[in-house]
């Protein structure tokens, strides 16, 4: 049998085993807002950290990231310092994320911003930024999957088509168990992306090398440039390493298909073990990419489409089972962040547009077949984002991250008590500045100074929100002593 038919087959297989769970999951499912957005809000640690790693890691992860190994070096290591940041802003925010959802019944960040800077124009700025730049972070999901399984088929599905199938697959899943559906299929798809990495990357550095360690000599003969900072096309200066370390960090965890996470935990302990043992999974995941990437230099230059350079290795160097199974777990690491980010659009849109100022009084059936339907558009939308537009996947997750980085201001200012606190007004011109920042220092001038724009714009975000609200009215006293004594209680066991 042909090499693309059997990798072609099991990504099939896959797929169909995915829709079998939402099936499932379906039959679990209650007609209720909480239960379908947010899994009833008994996630435990098991099911919590496998949704949270596999969603962190996706084809962003399983491809942009060999792919810029193959193209800058090791610099890509210097930002991924961005890893342990995940895990302390977890210990830290998680749990009192967790506790405003529980007392307020908080679904999504609109949610929480506006309710405590007392704000409709803040849940309205909010639900965009969390819905413009996430949409971003599914176009990087649907070109990933598109890449696997033309590849995997030798050319004989194209790329569109082939974007279209796994877009259909995830929303459909969705639509039929909720985020109960997505942290199952998660579950079995954060196991398998990473055994995949692993056997594909150590697979390919023997096959091709011998081992790692003769790999890494091959590498500094022929491209030591790649070994160096800032890397062979001088990206990872200081200032660029630095923003990606806050973007990838504070930035994809401010995002809605995460911070929704922590409201769905069982209890806060979760979130703090999560915070603690996150970090192991998102690290070594980047050692076997590094493998693939440098590796791939070596073995396989002048790549036009360098993300691909994983499943090409593959199918000219694997036998085809192995070549089918590893290019699954990249399926599987793309849609367990394509099945999310769908989900956390769906939530805002549902929640905080159509629930809030549509039609407030409907049922909760009514709002589960309208987030239905939502995902259908969404579908649609990041299919014409995908075919039409192309870049690098890790230049994708970046912009996407240094939008939601805007809402750090906010954020930090409900999660942290004290003695002045920002206000609305502080909030929404902040934001307004920096994403006009966040514009030219990515479009226009990109990255001034060598430090990445999605920093620039949170500097001048954040100089501008507290400079507005030192002269501009905070939150009311009772709004301030209602939200920030939860946190208290959660965090000291009692409010001041």
């Amino acid at each position: 049998m042909e090499a693309w038919v059997v990798a072609t087959g099991l990504i099939f297989v896959y797929l169909l085993a995915t829709i079998v769970l939402g099936v499932v999951a379906n039959r679990k499912m209650t007609v209720d807002m909480e239960d379908f957005l947010l899994y009833g809000r008994k996630a435990g640690f098991i099911v919590l950290y496998l949704t949270v790693v596999a969603t962190f890691h996706s084809a962003f992860a399983f491809l942009g990231s060999g792919g810029f190994f193959y193209t800058h070096g090791i610099g890509f290591w210097a930002a991924g310092t961005w890893t342990l940041l995940v895990g302390a802003i977890t210990y830290v925010l998680g749990p009192r994320i967790w506790a405003l959802g529980k007392a307020f019944g908080y679904i999504t960040p609109a949610d929480m911003l506006a309710d405590f800077y007392e704000s409709e124009a803040v849940r309205v700025a909010v639900a965009v930024v969390s819905v413009v730049f996430t949409i971003l972070y599914i176009q990087v999901q649907a070109q990933g999957l598109g890449y696997i399984i033309n590849v995997a088929s030798g050319d004989r599905i194209s790329f569109e088509l082939g974007t279209l199938i796994l877009l259909v697959v995830a929303a459909t899943y969705l639509m039929a168990g909720g985020l109960r559906a997505v942290y199952w299929t998660d579950v079995v798809q954060g196991v398998w992306m990473y055994l995949a990495v692993w056997i594909g990357g150590m697979y390919l550095a023997y096959e091709l090398f011998g081992g790692p360690v003769e790999l890494w000599r091959q590498v500094r003969e022929v491209h030591p440039e790649l070994l160096s900072l800032p890397g062979p096309r001088g990206f990872f200066t200081p200032g660029m390493w630095v923003g990606m370390t806050i973007t990838l960090s504070f930035g994809i965890v401010f995002q809605p298909h995460m911070m929704i996470r922590y409201y769905t935990a069982v209890d806060s302990k979760t979130l703090k073990l999560l915070g603690a043992t996150t970090p192991i999974y998102l690290m070594t995941l980047y050692i076997p990419a590094a493998l693939v990437g440098l590796g791939g230099a070596v073995a396989m230059p002048g790549l036009a489409v360098p993300d691909t350079i994983f499943p090409e290795l593959l199918f000219a160097h694997a036998p085809p089972v192995l070549t089918g199974v590893i290019l699954a777990g990249a399926t599987a690491a793309a849609m367990s962040t394509l099945d999310s980010i769908l989900h956390a659009n769906m939530s805002v849109l549902t929640r905080d547009v159509y629930q809030r100022y549509i039609a407030p009084e409907a049922s909760q059936g009514h709002y589960v077949w309208v987030g239905r339907l939502i995902v259908v558009v969404l579908l649609v939308v990041g299919y014409f984002l995908s075919v039409r537009t192309f870049d690098f996947l890790v230049v994708l997750v970046t912009l996407s991250g240094s939008g939601a980085l805007q809402l750090m201001p906010a954020i930090v200012g409900v999660c942290f008590p004290g003695p002045r606190t920002l206000t609305r007004a502080g909030i929404l011109s902040g934001l307004g500045a920096g994403l006009g920042v966040l514009y030219v220092t990515l479009v226009v001038v990109p990255h001034p100074l060598g430090m990445h724009g999605g920093l620039w714009a949170l500097l001048v975000n954040t100089a501008l929100a507290v400079g507005v609200s030192t002269v501009t009215a905070p939150p009311s006293e009772a709004t301030r002593a209602r939200i920030h004594g939860e946190v208290e209680r959660e965090v000291y066991g009692s409010a001041s």
